[in-house]
């Protein structure tokens, strides 16, 4: 039995569908997707996986991310069964492994992944992380397969500032179009540089992790008396603020994983929280923005 009727289904996706963010190339993506990390590993979980993951395509959140990486394809495998007969509503977006992201391997990666996916393109490819293969032969491998229409455009992800000056100045290091990063109100180091600098070159965060990952961080979040009193006064959980708050400036894109119905209702339904100008300065308080440069978190 459905959680929600047409009615609720419809006044929510209305909410995430009104938050949208355009990419460099003019392309619009909703604010809020759907990450996949740890998906497709247990198979006693894949039905309330993939209806969970078509629940939240229903709700607007038709923007999902998965990797070769996660579950060794297996992630892939669920995302492709998921949106099999709907590919045509879902912004595909996949990511490659560093140690594949060279000139004679990424077309191979590529393949795989659109086969285990059930997709002839990816609507975005990120390179994971950075590794050893050169900027520059990533970029002409990802270039080739644009020419080829397996994608239709591609970006990084785990890239600092440094790294994100330097693709810019390698040839067609521009067309990238965004780059993904760990993000939440726990870790705010890329408030100091990356953040701004992408949003001077038109290049969306994509936040990976928004709720923060399991462990001491997001129980401090769940805990947090601010947290739990503005979540008091808006009638929802302490996660859907701290999602809120990820998303609040609308130059962040959030991709929180969830693999029951409920949450995923509870993660579209952040949209539409608006958090005032007090409770935002309440948070930077206990949460405040980095006043020096810091490592980029990763998980």
């Amino acid at each position: 039995m459905s959680l929600l009727d047409d009615k609720m289904i419809s006044k929510i996706r209305s909410h995430v569908e009104n938050r949208v963010i355009t990419l460099s190339d003019g392309t619009s993506v909703p604010i809020l997707g759907q990450g996949t990390w740890y998906m497709g590993e247990d198979h006693r979980a894949k039905d309330n996986e993939i209806k969970a993951l078509q629940l939240g395509i229903e709700l607007g959140m038709t923007l999902i991310d998965t990797a070769e990486m996660y579950g060794n394809g297996g992630s892939e495998r669920l995302v492709g069964e998921a949106i099999k007969g709907i590919r045509d509503k879902v912004f595909l977006v996949s990511k490659v492994y560093p140690h594949n992201a060279g000139e004679n391997k990424i077309s191979a990666a590529c393949e795989n992944s659109l086969k285990r996916l059930g997709t002839d393109h990816l609507d975005l490819y990120l390179l994971h992380w950075r590794g050893r293969v050169p900027l520059e032969e990533t970029i002409e491998g990802m270039e080739n397969l644009k020419k080829e229409g397996k994608i239709l455009r591609w970006g990084v992800s785990n890239f600092d500032t440094d790294d994100m000056q330097e693709l810019l100045s390698v040839t067609n290091g521009t067309n990238c179009v965004t780059n993904q990063v760990l993000y939440h109100l726990g870790s705010r180091g890329i408030e100091f540089d990356l953040l701004p600098w992408q949003k001077e070159h038109q290049i969306p965060i994509m936040a990976y992790c928004p709720l923060a990952q399991g462990g001491s961080l997001r129980n401090q979040l769940l805990n947090d008396p601010t947290i739990l009193k503005i979540a008091g006064e808006h009638n929802v959980n302490p996660l859907q603020i701290v999602l809120a708050w990820c998303i609040h400036s609308n130059d962040v894109i959030a991709i929180p994983r969830s693999t029951q119905e409920k949450h995923v209702i509870e993660n579209a339904t952040a949209a539409s929280i608006e958090l005032s100008k007090e409770e935002l300065n309440k948070l930077n308080k206990i949460f405040p923005k980095p006043h020096r440069k810091l490592p980029l978190d990763i998980v």
